[in-house]
């Protein structure tokens, strides 16, 4: 018995040191699979944990929540080019295409170049739109009027693409899914600063 349990110990004193050690979780790339969290870890395993006791910044390790998203930019300088598919969507970009061809932007004296505009929304499985579309941005020192104007001409362009004709796989895809559409009127804009990114 005495020479089991000296065993025991002599094995507790050297495994740990013959072992990789585990990188500590300052050090933990994201996914990392060596970087295990433990009920016996002294400190949190959270990559975006911040103390008041810290003395730096805190800086999260993982590059931020995966979400879902979808984000769309609208340009009014293309809408010559934007075609609606002529057949029921079945992809995100068919969806993004749709959505695009909708958009009419104010003309004449309510036009406003420069002007930006995202909304917030979502359909249902069945194409329609799911609550009501929100407004997350607006450019900045625009008029109550030109604001009222680009959003009218945003719920319009909505208004005439729904209901969307999806497949049911794409329907079930997107339900309740998060889209941002970011509206740019850049009309005028020569230098061609504002790229359609998504």
């Amino acid at each position: 018995m005495r020479q089991t349990l000296y065993w025991l110990v002599i094995c507790a004193l050297i495994l740990p040191a013959a072992l990789p050690a585990e990188p500590a979780h300052a050090a933990c790339r994201p996914f990392d699979p060596r970087c295990v969290p433990s009920v016996l870890d002294r400190h949190p395993f959270e990559p975006t944990v911040c103390s008041v006791f810290q003395r730096f910044p805190c800086v999260p390790r993982w590059p931020g929540t995966l979400g879902e998203d979808l984000l769309l930019t609208i340009q009014s300088s293309k809408i010559g080019e934007y075609a609606k598919p002529d057949h029921d969507l079945n992809t995100i970009s068919d969806l993004f295409a749709a959505l695009r061809s909708c958009w009419q932007p104010p003309d004449g004296d309510n036009a406003s170049p420069g002007t930006q505009m995202t909304i917030r929304m979502s359909f249902k499985r069945d194409g329609e739109v799911f609550g009501q579309p929100r407004i997350t941005y607006s450019t900045r020192g625009i008029s109550k009027e030109t604001r009222a104007t680009y959003h009218d001409a945003i719920v319009a362009a909505i208004t005439r693409c729904a209901p969307l004709q999806l497949t049911k796989g794409l329907g079930g895809a997107i339900a309740g899914r998060p889209i941002n559409l970011r509206y740019v009127d850049d009309r005028g804009d020569k230098q061609g600063q504002l790229n359609d990114q998504h």
